[in-house]
């Protein structure tokens, strides 16, 4: 199967709409399509194909960057950059507390509810609202590449994720402006992807070790029938859990050695991205070390061995195996009966956890798609089949956890079970167990617990019923789970007919009334918000530039400069921080172009100065040894005057 990248300045004009397929990772997203050649591509940009899964603000509370751009934030304004969204997507902050002390920003419980909300400037923020923006740059990525709209999306998840997870990404593609055709499960878009679903039989395991996420499916393929025999996994364990044990451990050596890491997000920062670092030099090499300047002005030198490293982390690889071992024994496999193993996401890179994997499965797993685009590449292929319908195939996946509904006492009673194929239905019928009851509460629940207090509450509503004896009244209440693996509830009085259906909204997720209020507020508000943002990209290459000229009249090319000079460039730097008050960005780009002119001699001494510096530098020599070979060296598009 060919598997093409494209890049974003190939632009091309299809003759037909497509839908796309997403990735929304923990740590990066992806978008790719299916071309008219019948295969799938991944769209890039000049900075690659990987689209990092973090948000910046200003410190108005406005969107700054996505992305790369808002990568470069993390280690200036840690506080207002967001990223990890993913590993909160439908979750309360109980169920992340034990990680909320390595996070820079502010995470806490709104009044009232139980949603995780993120603080940025005064503003609370949901999980589905953050991810949206990065939903957003994907499909601005994906039109500028297709020269069309795109509003249609097959969005992929972790394979564990629950109900409530589910929902949560379907709102942030409602709020991104997508309709999401349907939620896949990671690890069925990669068999997609590696064109197992061409095979004519097949038994296969796929092993998903992400950012944040860990999951594994057994599937069995038959003739154009994908099915998903058994799911297991974690939705808590992934890559930055490995990220967050380096950190702990290098702070540790860092402050016996007197430099005083935890407790300042900047320098936390600039740790984590150094152990990010060293953990992917340690794919490849026995050995790693990284510089990094921890503390402003005072490089430090951290160095790790593999072997130590593969100690540290062996813990959680081993806890990834757990739900291997029961996913096979849900599926009735045992391991010899495999005929493929399959790794998804860029922790599988990790030689420790190829060997295990190796080793639980009797035999070498396949990697020879990158692991990073496998899911956005199946995600392709399944927009492609639910667009075109040119693949004839069947897909059917599982729900990965039992849902039910509360009885008598506190018990939980089953009606659809976990590794049930969806889409699925069940219905059980109810009774009373008071005289003269004029209504039943459906409490539903997810998990595989037998008590209620065990299990996660995911709705709860009342069906009215006539007042009769105890045991006479009749309720039936189906359970409906569609292609997305969420959840639709109904219940009828038998008797009455009278009935009541719900779709379930998670209590972690957005209402109806909040998505539709967000979607119209970004309707509403399009032209200002565009003409905003194109002050923010204004603003923030003139507050570099006028860093950059004050570092440069501070320096020794300052004092250089006539006084003429000096009055041209202090007017100039006046009249571009007057032209940022107005919030326009073309009073700004005008003033910023001013500034430009004036600073051409500064811009000429200062370079004088630092080659006069280089050229006298006694280690000038050992310098230009290590230098890279030029042509090997991508060239930066994005000049500024001075740096």
């Amino acid at each position: 199967m060919a598997i093409q990248i494209s890049f974003g300045g190939e632009k091309r004009q299809e003759n037909r709409t497509v839908a796309v397929g997403i990735d929304l990772g923990t740590t990066n997203s992806l978008v790719a399509y299916v071309g008219a050649d019948g295969q799938p591509h991944v769209i890039g940009g000049e900075d690659g194909a990987m689209v990092p899964s973090v948000i910046a603000f200003d410190a108005a509370g406005q969107l700054h960057a996505v992305g790369h751009r808002a990568n470069a934030q993390l280690l200036t304004h840690p506080e207002r950059t967001i990223y990890s969204v993913k590993r909160m997507m439908g979750r309360s902050a109980q169920e992340i507390v034990h990680e909320l002390g390595m996070l820079p920003f502010r995470v806490h419980t709104a009044q009232g509810s139980a949603a995780v909300r993120v603080e940025v400037a005064g503003q609370k923020l949901t999980p589905p609202e953050l991810s949206a923006h990065v939903l957003r740059e994907l499909k601005r990525r994906a039109e500028a590449h297709l020269g069309h709209a795109v509003d249609k999306a097959v969005v992929t998840v972790p394979a564990y994720f629950n109900d409530a997870q589910r929902q949560a990404t379907k709102d942030a593609g409602r709020l991104a402006g997508l309709d999401v055709l349907r939620i896949v499960n990671e690890p069925t878009a990669a068999a997609l992807a590696y064109g197992l679903d061409k095979k004519p039989a097949g038994k296969i395991v796929v092993y998903d070790l992400g950012g944040g996420t860990f999951d594994v499916s057994v599937l069995a393929m038959h003739e154009g029938l994908t099915e998903v025999l058994a799911t297991g996994g974690d939705t808590h364990l992934g890559g930055d859990d490995f990220d967050q044990l380096l950190v702990a451990t290098v702070a540790e050596q860092l402050e016996a050695a007197g430099i005083t890491v935890r407790g300042d997000a900047t320098r936390l920062q600039q740790l984590r991205k150094a152990c990010i670092a060293l953990k992917i030099a340690l794919s490849d090499a026995e050995h790693a070390s990284v510089t990094a300047e921890i503390v402003a002005g005072q490089r430090v030198e951290l160095t790790f061995d593999r072997k130590d490293f593969e100690r540290l982390i062996a813990p959680l690889v081993e806890k990834t195996l757990g739900p291997c071992r029961q996913a096979l024994r849900d599926s009735g496999l045992v391991a010899a009966e495999l005929d493929e193993v399959l790794l998804v996401g860029g922790s599988t890179r990790i030689p420790l956890v190829r060997r295990k994997v190796a080793e639980l499965f009797g035999k070498a797993p396949r990697g020879d798609i990158d692991p990073d685009q496998v899911v956005a590449l199946g995600a392709a292929v399944q927009a492609d089949i639910m667009t075109t319908g040119r693949r004839d195939m069947l897909l059917l996946d599982v729900t990965p956890l039992s849902l039910g509904m509360e009885t008598v006492g506190g018990v939980v009673v089953k009606i659809i079970n976990r590794n049930s194929s969806i889409p699925a239905s069940a219905t059980e019928e109810f009774t009373t167990s008071v005289d003269n009851q004029t209504g039943v509460v459906v409490h539903v629940l997810q998990g595989d617990r037998e008590l209620v207090k065990d299990c996660r509450s995911l709705a709860k509503f009342v069906i009215p019923i006539e007042p009769l004896p105890a045991g006479l009244a009749r309720v039936a209440v189906t359970f409906l789970i569609d292609a997305n693996g969420i959840l639709h509830v109904n219940a009828k009085d038998v008797r009455t007919g009278r009935e009541k259906t719900i779709e379930v909204k998670p209590s972690y997720g957005l209402t109806d009334d909040e998505v539709l209020r967000m979607l119209e507020d970004a309707f509403d508000n399009a032209e200002e918000d565009l003409n905003f943002r194109l002050y923010l990209d204004a603003k923030t290459e003139a507050e570099q530039i006028l860093e950059a000229t004050r570092r440069a009249l501070a320096g020794a090319a300052g004092p250089r400069l006539t006084v003429d000079e000096r009055e041209d460039i202090d007017g100039a730097i006046a009249g571009l921080l007057a032209a940022l008050r107005t919030e326009q960005s073309e009073p700004v780009r005008k003033a910023q172009r001013r500034l430009n002119d004036a600073t051409w001699r500064l811009a000429e001494l200062a370079m004088a100065e630092a080659l006069n510096s280089a050229v006298h530098d006694p280690q000038l020599p050992a310098v230009l040894a290590q230098a890279p070979d030029p042509a090997a060296v991508k060239p930066d598009h994005h000049g500024q005057r001075i740096k």
